[in-house]
């Protein structure tokens, strides 16, 4: 655990929605994310809270398919499951789901309910609540995206079956949906199955321990009090003043603010990826040698270690390192020597510089995108960067006004990188379309062997650089110091681990 001094960080709240673009905010940070400084052990002490206690939105729904981003995500991560969860290499683990088949296409799934599983009201399982979760979930703007591949849902009594438009092999990545009991979805808060469920009382509202959990496992407290905050702004003082003792953050977004005092932080993976685009229906990014140039002119891990101070994961492939699926045997190492043989051999001459998209709301962006642009000139390809508004950004990007532009995505568990790089993909701005890419991601989308799969559509993808990845970006938890021990998040649940979880609080 590393803690800060007094000082100004940048904290923007995790609101990544799955499947499309961040929406960024008008304002921008002007610094850099200082390196983290730990404290002097002298100074590292703290006072412990009476009771620990989260931030909440009071009378907005925390019914998870349609709660707000956020802290509501984070009390809602305690009270509902899914079907699987996805752990920290994302790798989908049995939840309320106990087994699966499928048939051998992969393109239809019945899943087998986990038997003596009870909602918080004591009322069971069955298929027809997953059923009526998916089918909401399908139609909402959280998860409509990576479930849009599912044609039909129907429910036995513990069982549901799923029929996919074409094969899947990595379905249950995407099932890590909660769910919450059908007909419940009226109120405020549904019932759920996870290990707290909600209360109000005069004294306010909490989360109280379920005590009929199918999962046994401890709860680190009896009772998790709920405190108001309306917003961002009014979350951030309750955690300063210590009146919440947990909160999460992205913390190289747009948005910068100060806090001070000893601050705990533990990165959670996540699937954000930050990539370069490359314009390859116009000269001169139509070259496969150029686009590999400037693939080999990027240092990866001075861009997480410097312009990101830490807060993500190197990659050279659209796939996050710590996933089973990646590559590592495909990577080079970056060098300056190798990065300037690769201009050489591109046999690029430049005549004019390219030109580099950057939005201008997010200043670490801005950096990195410069830095870019620096060390490829350096290397024999001039590049100017052209920084934009948001509106001007995504107007410049959908008309394919640009050589490369800076961008980043939230892609899915099952690692579906159609909308980047099939015809008429959603984010395809770089006008991509090549048969042995659709045929290998096809393959992929349906392949038993899927790390064999995932090797020869990223050996391919290496090859001919349509797109060039650059890391996968860090969410952050942050505690009051002292207070929290044990935290394993990923990147949907900050208690993932909740089992070895232990929360210290002063003795009465």
């Amino acid at each position: 655990m590393r803690f800060w001094k007094s000082m100004a960080i940048a904290l923007a709240m995790a609101c990544l929605l799955t499947g499309c673009w961040q929406e960024e905010l008008p304002e921008e940070p002007e610094d850099i994310l200082p390196p983290l400084e730990e404290e002097p052990e002298e100074e590292s002490k703290s006072t412990l809270p009476e009771r620990f206690a989260l931030p909440y939105m009071p009378g907005r729904s925390l019914d998870p398919v349609d709660c707000a981003d956020g802290m509501q995500q984070v009390a809602a991560s305690l009270l509902y499951e899914g079907l699987f969860r996805l752990d920290g290499t994302f790798e989908p683990q049995p939840c309320l789901c106990i087994s699966y088949t499928h048939d051998e296409s992969a393109s239809r799934y019945t899943f087998n309910l986990r038997p003596g599983v009870q909602f918080s009201d004591g009322s069971p399982l069955t298929g027809r609540d997953v059923k009526t979760s998916l089918d909401r979930a399908r139609t909402s703007g959280r998860y409509g995206s990576r479930l849009s591949g599912i044609s039909s849902i129907s429910a036995g009594g513990d069982s549901v079956t799923i029929s996919l438009n074409s094969p899947n092999a990595a379905l249950p990545a995407l099932l890590d949906v909660p769910i919450v009991k059908a007909g419940g979805q009226d109120g405020a808060v549904p019932a759920g199955t996870g290990p707290y469920f909600y209360t109000e009382e005069e004294t306010g509202a909490y989360l109280i321990a379920n005590q009929s959990w199918w999962r046994g496992e401890s709860q680190p407290l009896e009772r998790i009090a709920l405190v108001e905050a309306a917003d961002s702004g009014a979350m951030l003082y309750r955690f300063s003043s210590h009146e919440v003792q947990l909160i999460t953050a992205d913390l190289t977004g747009v948005t910068a603010v100060s806090t001070t005092g000893s601050v705990g932080c533990v990165d959670a993976e996540t699937t954000v990826l930050q990539y370069v685009g490359c314009n390859t229906a116009r000269a001169p990014l139509d070259s496969p040698a150029l686009r590999r140039a400037l693939s080999a002119g990027i240092n990866r891990a001075n861009v997480v270690g410097a312009y990101l101070s830490g807060h993500g994961r190197a990659a050279a492939f659209p796939v996050s390192p710590v996933s089973p699926l990646y590559p590592a045997g495909l990577e080079e190492s970056y060098s300056v020597d190798h990065a300037a043989s690769a201009a050489a051999v591109s046999g690029y001459a430049a005549e004019t510089p390219l030109t580099l998209l950057v939005n201008q709301e997010n200043g670490f962006k801005k950096a990195i995108a410069q830095y870019l642009a620096e060390s490829w000139t350096a290397g024999g390809i001039p590049v100017e960067v052209r920084v934009l508004p948001w509106e001007e950004y995504a107007a410049a990007l959908a008309a394919g006004d640009f050589d490369l532009y800076y961008g980043e995505v939230r892609l899915s568990a099952d690692w579906d990188l159609g909308s980047l790089l099939e015809p008429g993909g959603a984010l395809n701005y770089g006008r991509w379309s090549n048969p042995d890419t659709s045929r290998l991601l096809a393959e992929f989308a349906g392949a038993p062997d899927r790390g064999a799969a995932m090797g020869a559509l990223c050996a391919h993808l290496k090859d001919q650089a349509p797109i060039l990845p650059v890391c996968f970006k860090s969410a952050s938890v942050l505690t009051q110091a002292g207070v929290v021990e044990g935290l394993a998040p990923t990147a949907a649940e900050p208690f993932y681990a909740l089992g070895q979880c232990v929360i210290h609080l002063e003795e009465s």
